[in-house]
């Protein structure tokens, strides 16, 4: 069924969205689906920014067909080179082989490692600041390296405002009530798998978000048009400033939230009471986690919600339990930083995992350990009530 959309002017959403999807990246877990957006210019001469998935690409035909009705298309805009995006370049060529590639020279290096019998279509390579020209549309490049790929780009259309983001600026989940941001209760729907995309995703590159900001923010915006998610016309600096905060690391609430590993269940007990004690102390939300049960996607978005942090850990096999090591690697690898970290530890003749947590902890930057540890021996009981109270009391005041 064709289903292309009018964003603003003459430029058209010629997307979709895939339901199907179980695991974005084959990795992260999708509860909703994802869009894919392509997005159309019918100016004097026709511009497709983008492609689509393979998993949608007989959607996205039809919506480029309907779209162009019967004007052939005069250059093909490759914001983003990652196959959720690319895989329909070569489907595209092949039916308007007389297009223009639009590019910087890092995507025309990309384009040949995944479409070399391409190698023969007309391109124009474009550098940081350069424009380009439909007729009334004037684009502007801004080059965006490692948001979150090396030949990742942005274009700003100075005729409308409309700032075609690539992969900033979107989110996990289909789009099914309208394609604008405004469709949506974006807060109730859409917030928390923004957060996760970003933190996931992006997350490691908040330095090189921050440099693309400051780049934006002398553009005069008006609608962000990014490759996930709904479209953005109405209240943009609320977008802009989760940005800010994501990538500068900064909490977004001034909440606690508690993860824990557990093998039988008294780590897991342990965990359940010490948040029942911060609530009381604190009257913030606390949220509880179990690293077994919950994919590390969510528990990484929660990391740059809030700005305390427990760990509940188990010793297994004199180190670390699993599911907890891989969440410390997730948390290292994406450079996690200005958080607060109370740790406390179980085990039966051994416990160490307070200090091989602490010990991967601190090689974050600008991150608190609190001290002392809190040390189970098999059980919560009784007699470490006065320790659980020290310790969540020190984590309500940290």
């Amino acid at each position: 069924m064709i289903n292309f959309q009018l964003v603003t002017d003459d430029t058209y959403w010629v997307g979709g969205s895939d339901r199907r999807l179980a695991l974005f990246e084959n990795l992260f877990p999708l509860t909703d689906g994802v869009s894919y957006n392509s997005y159309l210019i019918l100016d004097e001469k026709t511009a497709l920014f983008d492609t689509a998935d393979i998993s949608i690409s007989d959607q996205f035909m039809e919506n480029l067909h309907a779209a162009l009705n019967g004007r052939k298309l005069d250059y093909l805009v490759i914001l983003h080179m990652e196959p959720d995006h690319c895989s329909q370049i070569g489907a595209v060529a092949a039916l308007f082989p007389e297009v223009t590639l639009v590019g910087n020279v890092k995507t025309f290096t990309f384009l040949h490692q995944f479409f070399p019998e391409l190698d023969t279509l007309s391109r124009v390579t474009v550098k940081e600041g350069e424009t380009f020209s439909t007729g009334k549309h004037i684009f502007h490049f801004v080059m965006a390296p490692m948001v979150h790929w090396p030949e990742a780009m942005m274009a700003f259309d100075e005729a409308t405002g409309t700032l075609f983001s690539a992969d900033a600026f979107g989110t996990f989940g289909a789009i099914d009530a309208g394609i604008f941001a405004d469709n949506y209760d974006y807060e109730r729907q859409f917030l928390d798998e923004a957060r996760r995309y970003y933190a996931n995703i992006v997350g490691k590159y908040g330095m090189q978000v921050q440099m693309v900001l400051k780049k934006a923010a002398g553009l005069q915006i008006r609608n962000i048009c990014s490759l996930h998610g709904p479209v953005w016309r109405k209240n943009i600096g609320y977008l802009l400033e989760k940005y800010e905060k994501w990538s500068t690391y900064t909490p977004e609430d001034d909440e606690t939230v508690v993860f824990y590993g557990s093998l039988y269940g008294h780590t897991a007990s342990a965990a359940e009471a010490a948040a029942a004690e911060l609530q009381k102390k604190n009257g913030g939300m606390v949220r509880v986690y179990d690293v077994s049960k919950t994919h590390a996607s969510y528990l990484i978005s929660e990391v740059w919600r809030c700005r305390k942090i427990v760990l509940f850990c188990p010793t297994y096999n004199n180190g670390l339990y699993l599911p907890m090591e891989a969440l410390l690697h997730d948390m290292a690898a994406l450079g996690v930083k200005n958080r607060v970290f109370a740790l406390a530890e179980n085990g039966t003749w051994a416990p160490v995992s307070g200090k091989l947590m602490a010990e991967q902890l601190s090689a974050l930057k600008d991150v608190q350990i609190l001290s002392p540890v809190l040390t189970i021996k098999s059980a919560l009981h009784a007699q470490d009530q006065e320790a659980l109270e020290a310790f969540a009391k020190a984590v309500a005041e940290a």
